[in-house]
């Protein structure tokens, strides 16, 4: 199989800055959202590239945990990508890389998330992670929806 992705944008009405300020510390989403019941550090510091993060989410109404390992984190362009390392994810996709990018909306206040999946599956009858994509969206409006109630 090759190597796929999936993307979506997301308007938000906070800023770019204090949504992946926010994002990048990965303990903080758990108090923003409910499908977000837990992020355990395994190994290294909570925003370093190499650190390990334990997700306890909820997926489909059904527990989930994703180990994942932060690949990227630039502060220049608000990008932050996890690999998954462990977990469902792995038993229907070879690879799953996932990447967050915050941007300042163009002509108006509020910024864009921008959430993209890269996978390779590990054959034809895997489905597309669409619903998984869907899950993010609801994640961003619900951590957009919690900080605009911070301020």
């Amino acid at each position: 199989m090759v190597e796929e992705e999936v993307e979506v944008d997301v308007e938000i009405n906070t800023t770019a800055d204090k949504f992946f300020l926010f994002a990048r510390r990965s303990q903080n989403v758990v108090t923003a959202t409910r499908y977000i019941q837990g992020c355990d550090l395994l190994e290294g510091e909570w925003d370093k590239v190499g650190s390990i993060i334990l997700w306890k989410l909820v997926f489909d109404g059904e527990p989930r945990v994703s180990k994942d390992r932060i690949e990227t984190v630039d502060m220049e362009k608000n990008v932050i990508q996890w690999r998954v390392l462990e977990g469902p994810l792995k038993k229907e996709y070879k690879s799953f890389l996932k990447t967050v990018k915050v941007s300042p909306k163009q002509g108006g206040s509020g910024s864009v998330v921008k959430w993209n999946m890269k996978y390779e599956r590990i054959d034809e009858k895997v489905a597309h992670p669409k619903r998984l994509l869907q899950f993010f969206v609801e994640v961003i409006k619900e951590v957009d929806r919690y900080l605009l109630s911070e301020e």
